[in-house]
């Protein structure tokens, strides 16, 4: 199994970012059911009995959240929110909300879904596309100045660091 190249983002990005592109080709996490769980682990998500209807959600919530995020509209985003809900209870603790599913197999998609849209709620300025234009990730820019523009320097920040010198280079003539 591959390793994303971008981890640690919030629950509803790091969903959108099962999806990368690797030697130019796109590569999709939940292509084997070994992927699927994995990413679930992480999240510390249930699987359930069906991996397969879990995964088709998953990969329902990932289109509609990129939809959205890319701005080509808010309604299978709805789509899939409409799976669901939190219910506010009480209980000897104190209060807490309760998951309630229309099925359980979108727990893991509706909660996922119901996290990016939280972080456009309450930062939408702070959720941005990576800056090279052949990269598909999404990140939360947590810098001080709200500046990050790469989805990893390391990758795609001294790529496009590379391309700028190789260009001067070519202008001047000592390419």
């Amino acid at each position: 199994m591959r390793i994303r190249p971008l981890r640690d983002e919030p629950l509803g990005l790091d969903l959108v970012d099962t999806v990368w592109v690797e030697n130019g080709a796109l590569v999709d996490q939940f292509d084997t059911p070994e992927g699927v769980l994995a990413w679930l682990a992480d999240h510390d998500l249930p699987g359930g009995d069906d991996l397969e209807r879990v995964r088709d959600r998953l990969t329902q919530a990932r289109a509609a959240m990129r939809d959205q995020l890319e701005g080509r509209g808010s309604a299978p985003l709805n789509a899939v929110l409409s799976h669901g809900g939190r219910r506010p209870q009480i209980g000897d603790g104190g209060p807490y909300e309760k998951l309630v599913l229309d099925d359980p197999s979108w727990h893991a998609a509706w909660t996922a879904a119901a996290d990016l849209v939280r972080e456009l709620g309450e930062r939408p300025e702070r959720v941005r596309p990576c800056g090279n234009p052949r990269c598909v990730l999404w990140f939360l820019d947590v810098s001080k100045n709200r500046s990050r523009r790469w989805c990893r320097m390391d990758v795609c920040g001294n790529r496009a660091k590379v391309g700028r010198y190789n260009q001067r280079q070519r202008a001047s003539g000592k390419a």
